[in-house]
């Protein structure tokens, strides 16, 4: 019996020591947990994210790319949690069953936006709601703030205006201003700003109203080079002024008519010079003619309105055109004899005389012609075989005109003058007074386009270097009843073909 009796204590003790060693052998096997923690969306590593067991073995974070790291966790079942404020935390569960087992997770982190706040509503500063006169050019200012220091606002701004359903949407704005540009004389117009922190819905602001100038009467244009093409501009004699047309067109030879209450100008379409109108601001251009204006060359054309602003006369070449402001009724009044070519042309005041500049292809050999509405040549007012001439135009009075005439008598193939005077002719007498010696034109410089005050008490041209590259400014004569020591003085800096109406 005693023999049996230690059979079995020794059986226990075996399975004792058996069931301890596979216990031992279970607690020793751990695993490796590895991972990285992004951005949900955008998979932007995201650092510093707290990662943990539960059962709890080790705490780590994650490192600039994400990633992580447990070592020497023992074989198991586990939920991991991933949080870091400002992030919704996330679990996954993970499950070591053998020895030096590596398990690779990747966590995505949505945005917690229940600790997010919104931006404030934009605060509208400039200019204020119902501003009156605005220029056409208006810096708008708003003001917005956000609590989350981090969060990057975003701008959009919203322009409508009374005249039509033109949208302009600016996006995407990191400043609190933008400045609108090539706005429209007398029209109002209606802003709003949004705001986004990229987190909540857009905010609106409120929505405020500005008005613009109505459009100035202004009694000088001129053109101005802007990358390589004119640009028509519209100014007082205190020198404010707009642009009247873009560069996107080259603009040029403006002429206002007063009683048309339009600017017309030359513009080149479909391959030609034409003649253009529109209104004062630069709104609703119309093209007139189909048949273009034409000679040796453009810059050097002119056309003429009639007094009331009904009628053009312009030239194509050897051929003289009338034709009314709305494109009908063209009409051909005069066709040189030679064949030599029509550069311009200046309509009288009365409407009962023309005169005409002729010239050959390369632009001398040059003719000043009054002309009737019946085409027949009334008076030979000058001609010359060299240099070259240009600027027509009447007196209110019809009884002098202006012309210009390079008195050096130069000629090459760029057109370059070198020493172009301004020349007064009495069409009863006869008599001529220059114009540029009794002002005292400087030596080495041309002068161009001149064009009678509305009065004729003045001259508005151009001066400019005879060297063909220097700027050109425009400036006026005042003259006298004598006729002898006129003065001059600039008017406007850097530009060219002016019209004072």
């Amino acid at each position: 019996m005693k023999t049996y009796i230690n059979i079995l204590i020794l059986l226990i003790t075996f399975f004792s020591f058996a069931s301890c060693s596979e216990e031992l052998v279970d607690q020793s096997q751990t695993g490796i947990l590895r991972g990285r923690v992004v951005k949900k969306g955008t998979n932007e590593p995201i650092a510093n994210v707290k990662v943990f067991t539960t059962p709890s073995t080790q705490t780590t974070f994650s490192d600039k790319d994400g990633m992580f790291e447990i070592k020497d966790i023992p074989a198991g079942n586990y939920s991991v949690k991933a949080e870091l404020s400002g992030y919704v935390s996330s679990f996954q569960a993970v499950n070591i069953q053998n020895q030096s087992q590596v398990v690779t997770i990747v966590f995505e982190m949505d945005d917690d936006d229940s600790l997010n706040s919104p931006p404030t509503a934009p605060q509208l500063l400039s200019p204020i709601d119902n501003a009156v006169n605005q220029p056409l050019s208006v810096q708008l200012s708003w003001n917005a703030t956000d609590p989350d220091k981090s969060d990057s606002l975003t701008y959009k701004l919203t322009v409508k205006n009374n005249i039509n359903t033109d949208v302009i949407l600016v996006n995407d704005l990191k400043v609190k201003n933008y400045t609108l540009s090539n706005l429209q004389f007398g029209v109002s117009y209606f802003w709003q700003i949004s705001v986004s922190d990229g987190v909540h819905p857009e905010v609106l602001s409120p929505i405020f109203k500005f008005t613009t100038n109505t459009t100035p009467a202004n009694r000088y244009h001129y053109v101005k080079k802007q990358n390589g093409n004119f640009v028509i501009v519209s100014s007082d004699n205190l020198g404010n002024n707009f642009q009247l047309t873009n560069v996107a067109n080259s603009s040029w030879r403006p002429r206002k008519n007063n009683n048309a209450g339009l600017i017309a100008f030359l513009r080149n379409d479909a391959g030609g010079s034409h003649i253009f109108t529109a209104n004062p601001d630069g709104s609703n251009v119309f093209k007139v003619t189909q048949i273009p204006v034409a000679g040796f060359n453009q810059n050097e054309l002119d056309f003429s309105w009639n007094t009331t602003g009904s009628m053009f006369l312009y030239s194509n070449f050897d051929k003289l055109y009338k034709i009314n402001k709305d494109g009908t009724g063209q009409q051909l009044v005069y066709t040189t004899p030679d064949g030599s070519l029509i550069s311009e042309v200046d309509w009288s005041y009365d409407n009962t005389k023309i005169a005409i500049k002729t010239n050959n292809f390369n632009g001398y050999n040059t003719k000043i012609l009054i002309i009737d509405m019946l085409g027949n040549v009334l008076q030979n007012v000058f001609s010359s075989a060299t240099g070259a001439t240009g600027g027509l135009n009447f007196s209110v009075d019809g009884q002098k005109l202006l012309y210009t005439h390079d008195v050096s008598g130069y000629q090459d193939a760029n057109y370059r003058q070198l020493d172009s005077h301004i020349f007064i002719y009495n069409l009863v007498n006869n008599t001529i007074i220059d114009a540029s010696l009794q002002s005292d034109k400087p030596i080495g410089t041309n002068d161009l386009d001149p064009r009678f005050s509305p009065n004729n008490a003045q001259i508005i041209f151009v001066n400019t270097s005879n060297d063909n590259i220097s700027q050109k400014n425009i400036f006026l004569i005042d003259l006298n009843n004598t006729g002898v020591d006129f003065t001059r003085a600039i008017l406007f800096s850097n530009g060219e073909m002016p019209d004072f109406e």
